[in-house]
């Protein structure tokens, strides 16, 4: 495992090329090729794998399969599990079809799980009809799909905006006998809006579907989920909801049972529709509901994309004082809302809020995150530009590598501006732009 480390934190290198260090150039002795090597058989490379998967590395794992196989190590059915597990998180749609490729080569059929999670995989891509394609593979290498099979495909096509798909689904599962459950009705609500053109009942739909949800099922809780949950995959990973990344975490402020809501206000935020937005949150009310962290972010995210900064910092302001525990999501949600149209007194919020985000001792996380931020600031045309530039010195603070998009977007920013060519903040994004522009073109990055 000393060598686990080195791939972790050292930087990528062509497997070739480190196949060939290991192999001929680093000496003949066994000694000498124990100490160089990270893994030796099929625990140990799982449990590589699973490292890589844990710290978000999920373009490593190609490289760490092609080390197995130059090492004549014979993957395992849970090394492919783990590896297409990584592959759907990291939404590496190659990636996954090849591991997929070689299952087959190594006479392993992909068990009904393995299937789902590619078709999760297409979902996050938008491939609807790769994602009918795994559903045909299925019945041809007959594997029996299950309730969450017809799940994943539903939400597959659903992010597509395949209403017709997503509608036939819904009467096969009928006919069936599988009921709709909630994430099937978060699958429709997604439909209506991803489809292109949106039509003017989209809002009407989706409060009808909210209320349609009120009676949903359970589908066949299988043998899949309880395998999923040991491997760490929840049902709304698996089914791209949007709040894949808070079920996980503990405490009263985030409602599972409220999948629907989830999903219908964050769809109103994307459609900036306010209007249906109060309508469903007073549904909640009616309910005897109250609306957990998330329906909080997606109401102030609502208001901010709708260009109501006032209400919006309302409630952002309500949340904070709450009692309810300060986070990072509900910060960079209102401070990326803020920025919306560029205003000064936008602008100038997001600023403070960053500053007393910074001060409380949270940091951007990863380089998503603060990138998001940069991409978004770097977009004023006028004023003083002080809000990119702090977000880039919070992220060189903070140690955060942005990523190209918001990297290239700052540059040409700060180009327009009247700044001296041997400005040093200038001449520091200039090097970083030129670099990462260099890695862009050979597509490292």
């Amino acid at each position: 495992m000393k060598k686990l480390l080195q791939i972790v934190a050292g930087r990528r290198i062509s497997p070739l090329l480190r196949a060939l260090g290991r192999r001929y150039f680093s000496g003949s002795t066994e000694e000498v090729y124990a100490k160089r090597n990270y893994a030796n058989n099929v625990s140990e490379y799982n449990t590589v794998i699973n490292s890589l998967i844990g710290q978000r590395r999920h373009y490593l794992l190609r490289d760490v399969y092609d080390d197995m196989m130059l090492d004549g190590v014979q993957p395992s059915r849970e090394i492919f599990h783990s590896l297409i597990v990584g592959t759907m998180r990291g939404a590496r749609f190659q990636d996954a079809f090849f591991f997929r490729d070689q299952m087959k080569i190594l006479g392993l059929v992909p068990d009904a799980a393995l299937y789902n999670f590619l078709i999760s995989t297409c979902g996050k891509w938008k491939y609807s009809d790769q994602a009918i394609c795994i559903l045909e593979e299925m019945k041809i290498n007959e594997v029996k799909p299950t309730g969450q099979t017809y799940i994943c495909l539903l939400n597959a096509c659903a992010a597509s905006g395949r209403i017709d798909r997503v509608y036939a689904i819904v009467r096969d599962m009928t006919a069936a006998g599988l009921g709709l459950n909630k994430f099937c009705y978060a699958g429709l609500i997604a439909a209506h809006k991803n489809k292109i053109p949106l039509t003017d009942d989209t809002a009407s739909k989706i409060i009808e579907l909210v209320e349609q949800s009120k009676g949903w099922s359970s589908v066949e809780a299988s043998k899949d989920m309880a395998e999923n949950v040991i491997i760490g995959v929840s049902e709304e990973e698996l089914y791209n909801i949007p709040t894949a990344d808070y079920v996980h975490r503990r405490g009263r402020f985030f409602n599972r049972q409220l999948t629907v809501y989830h999903v219908a206000l964050h769809a109103c935020a994307d459609l900036r529709n306010v209007e249906a937005m109060e309508t469903i949150l007073e549904m909640l009310k009616k309910d005897g509901k109250s609306p957990d962290f998330f329906l909080t972010m997606q109401t102030m995210r609502c208001y901010l994309h709708s260009g109501n900064l006032d209400r919006g910092l309302q409630i952002f302001e309500e949340y904070m004082n709450s009692g309810e525990p300060a986070m990072v999501e509900v910060f960079l949600t209102f401070i990326e809302g803020a920025m919306v149209g560029h205003t000064p007194k936008g602008m100038e919020l997001a600023q403070d809020t960053l500053v007393k985000m910074n001060a409380m001792g949270f940091f951007l996380g990863g380089p998503t995150r603060g990138s998001d931020l940069l991409l978004k600031a770097a977009g004023e045309k006028t004023g003083g530009y002080t809000t990119a530039n702090y977000i880039w010195d919070l992220m060189q603070a903070q140690k955060i590598n942005p990523l190209f998009p918001a990297v290239e977007a700052y540059y040409h920013g700060l180009k327009e501006r009247q700044i001296p060519e041997d400005d040093a903040r200038l001449k520091l994004v200039s090097q970083v732009f030129n670099y990462k522009r260099r890695r862009n073109m050979l597509g490292i990055e």
